[in-house]
């Protein structure tokens, strides 16, 4: 029995020596830190993982690259063809009002007998501003085929409506009416230019008469 007392009379002696080692080295790496806080203010952690000047090198290489986008480019060189192209805020309005244009169209395709001439303004609009440009079509022609479901003469007809006739004459004969007279303008168009084109010219102004008989007979 006295030998167990003694036994745990050193095990504990031996668990109170250790304790106040632990909160000695505690205290004394708190104090380094708090020195270290108290010297330079608060410590600057860099990435978790990485070296502690990695945060000023990833700085330094993001302000050059900013100092080389502001400068402008080399004529050929491959960082011109990333910059914002010439007129990039006119064609995104183009592409806008064509976005608008095509969606109005389409609303006014159901009703097609009452809003034949808006359609014919619509298109003329876009004709004549060459919005289809702004989504890579070379003619207006090639437009219509592609992205109006009228078809490509039907359309360019609605067109010339709006050049030709008044909206409230046209709405009030219908849009088969007019279309019709329409053809008929253009088929008589092109009858007078053929019989113009197959006209025998007129002869040319003649010189004075010449006399009859020669004088002093």
């Amino acid at each position: 029995m006295a030998t167990t007392k003694k036994g745990g009379s050193k095990k504990a002696a031996a668990k109170g020596g250790e304790k106040p080692a632990g909160k000695s080295a505690g205290k004394s790496s708190a104090g380094k830190a708090g020195a270290k806080e108290a010297a330079g203010g608060k410590r600057k952690l860099g990435l978790r993982g990485a070296a502690p000047w990695a945060a000023r090198h990833a700085a330094k290489h993001a302000a050059e690259a900013r100092a080389r986008a502001a400068e402008p480019p080399l004529p050929g060189s491959a960082r011109a063809t990333i910059r914002t192209p010439t007129g990039a805020e006119d064609i995104k309005q183009k592409i806008a009002d064509l976005h608008n244009a095509l969606q109005t169209i389409k609303g006014l395709r159901k009703n097609f007998n009452k809003s034949f001439y808006d359609i014919g303004i619509i298109l003329k609009d876009i004709q004549s501003r060459k919005l289809y440009e702004a989504k890579g079509y070379g003619t207006f022609e090639a437009f219509l085929e592609r992205e109006i479901d009228l078809g490509k003469i039907t359309s360019l007809r609605l067109v010339r409506v709006v050049g030709v006739f008044i909206k409230e004459g046209a709405l009030e004969h219908g849009v088969d009416r007019v279309l019709n007279a329409l053809v008929a303008l253009e088929t008589a168009t092109e009858s007078s230019l053929d019989v113009n084109k197959g006209k025998v010219p007129p002869p040319p102004i003649s010189t004075a008469a010449l006399p009859l008989k020669p004088p002093g007979r």
